[in-house]
């Protein structure tokens, strides 16, 4: 089972196409359950239908869901009648859901939706990195609930398209395709790169118990923190701007229970956790539910979310309070009796940037300072331009094409 990511949008195209470049097209699976549910107000509720990113087209469905009380679902209705109050710039999307359709909405399902992602917080979150579509929509019609019913009539999804794939040999099995598959390339695995300074029309690597290393470019891949080490002696302004982008830590905990120890079996993807509900984990995704090739007869397999921005308290406890913490909230929200017969425990610190309003332009600055004291540096990852694997290859693809542009000789005239 992955112990990171254990799947990747389907409907944009960059993880897809490379997987299908390198041979693995017809190993993509896409879940097998879709509906997932929300621990709202003492029990499971299952996430209404036709919602954009926690955002509902529809009030009717909401209201059944029993996800949001009355006087909440009243203040979201409003939307149709209020004004129309565009965001003139970037701003928070938990600012923009709760001035159109009120705080409840926006606590119980756009940030455990997005907080999901992201292991963040919607009331600091840039809604121009996280929910562009939800931005254009606020600023095309005057309700936010009707400009999304009319662009999803106007671009209607298509059913028989998967949301998510995976490889049921686990992500890994991507990365080391993709190794083998390229050619002429001295890699080197655990060798650790102390600093990257500006040689000439080049870079210098130094690395460590090595002689350093000359390179034409150098592509950043590494996360913020670790760019910003990097760069310090020889772009400090730049270095300062990456060390400035913020990072929560998670916690996943994966749990092989047998299917006994639960009232019933799982009919969905899993649940998330409202950050108000006040429970360790924040999501538990059922996974030998969620994945055909993970299904076994008496055995369940879950994988278990804890930590996000503002609070680390999981990052404190050692492994067995952890898991005594997780299984006691289990027990709460799933009915679940006994113990697992298997635990993994994976800790990933500061794994998750964090995109405030204002993200992009300071990207742009601190890019713009590096090409200026180091013009052969490239940066590309998860702190700048999009979470997730797709975004990550697109990343990597476009710092690339802009290294191998600049390194073709110019034509001759």
């Amino acid at each position: 089972m992955d112990a990171g990511p254990d799947a990747f949008l389907a409907r944009v195209p960059w993880a897809t196409d490379l997987c299908r470049r390198l041979g693995l097209g017809d190993e993509l699976v896409s879940p097998a359950r879709g509906r997932a549910f929300v621990w709202s107000r003492g029990r499971l509720r299952p996430l209404p239908e036709d919602l954009v990113l926690g955002v509902p087209t529809a009030l009717w469905p909401l209201a059944r869901s029993g996800i949001v009380p009355i006087p909440g679902l009243v203040r979201a209705g409003l939307d149709l009648v209020l004004p129309a109050d565009a965001p003139g710039g970037d701003e928070a999307i938990g600012s923009l859901v709760t001035r159109r359709l009120g705080r409840t909405v926006s606590e119980r399902l756009v940030d455990p939706l997005l907080g999901g992602i992201y292991a963040g917080d919607a009331d600091r979150l840039s809604a121009s990195m996280a929910a562009p579509q939800l931005v254009a929509v606020a600023r095309r019609h005057r309700s936010l609930i009707l400009g999304l019913r009319a662009h999803r009539r106007e671009h209607p999804p298509d059913p028989t398209q998967p949301v998510f794939h995976t490889l049921p040999a686990g992500l890994g099995r991507l990365v080391d395709r993709l190794a083998a598959a390229v050619e002429g390339v001295d890699l080197r695995l655990g060798t650790r790169v102390e600093a990257v300074a500006s040689d000439g029309p080049g870079c210098r690597l130094t690395l460590d118990g090595q002689a350093p290393l000359g390179a034409d470019a150098v592509v950043l891949a590494t996360p913020a923190h670790v760019s910003s080490r990097l760069l310090a002696g020889a772009a400090p302004a730049a270095a300062g701007g990456l060390a400035g982008i913020e990072h929560a830590s998670v916690v996943l905990v994966t749990l092989a229970i047998d299917a006994g120890a639960l009232p019933g079996p799982l009919d969905g993807s899993g649940y998330l956790v409202p950050r108000g509900e006040g429970l360790l984990h924040t999501a538990c995704s059922w996974a030998s539910s969620k994945w055909a090739h993970l299904a076994e007869p008496g055995r369940v397999l879950l994988r278990v979310s804890a930590g996000r921005l503002g609070d680390d308290r999981p990052l404190r406890l050692d492994e067995d309070e952890l898991l005594d913490r997780l299984l006691g909230e289990l027990r709460l929200v799933m009915g679940l009796s006994g113990e697992p017969s298997a635990v993994r425990v994976n800790r990933w610190v500061d794994a998750f940037p964090q995109y405030p309003p204002g993200h992009l332009d300071r990207v742009a600055g601190i890019e713009a300072r590096v090409r200026e004291a180091i013009p052969g540096v490239e940066l590309a990852g998860a702190a700048y331009r999009g979470i997730g694997v797709p975004a990550c290859i697109r990343q990597g693809e476009e710092a690339a094409a802009r290294v191998l542009a600049r390194l073709e000789p110019a034509p001759a005239r």
